[in-house]
């Protein structure tokens, strides 16, 4: 099992929390929790997930619903 862990940049707890969803949705992701405090973002990828590709979704999907959010890949 995969876990990574990414600096991200988010303006509001509630934008955070709608990244972490977003995140959640994405295909290969197993589990993510998004910590507004210190702008982090925990990834567990499923298994055979490919981590690189899998972020470069993530951080799609994250834009459409907080498109001045980053996430340092």
């Amino acid at each position: 099992m995969m876990k990574k862990t990414y600096k991200i940049d988010v303006d509001c707890a509630n934008c955070a929390n709608k990244m972490e969803e977003a995140a959640r949705r994405t295909a290969g992701v197993k589990e993510a929790v998004v910590n507004f405090m210190t702008l982090k973002m925990n990834v567990e990828f499923e298994e055979g997930a490919d981590p690189k590709a899998v972020m470069q979704e993530v951080r799609a999907n994250c834009k459409k619903v907080e498109d001045d959010c980053e996430i340092f890949l």
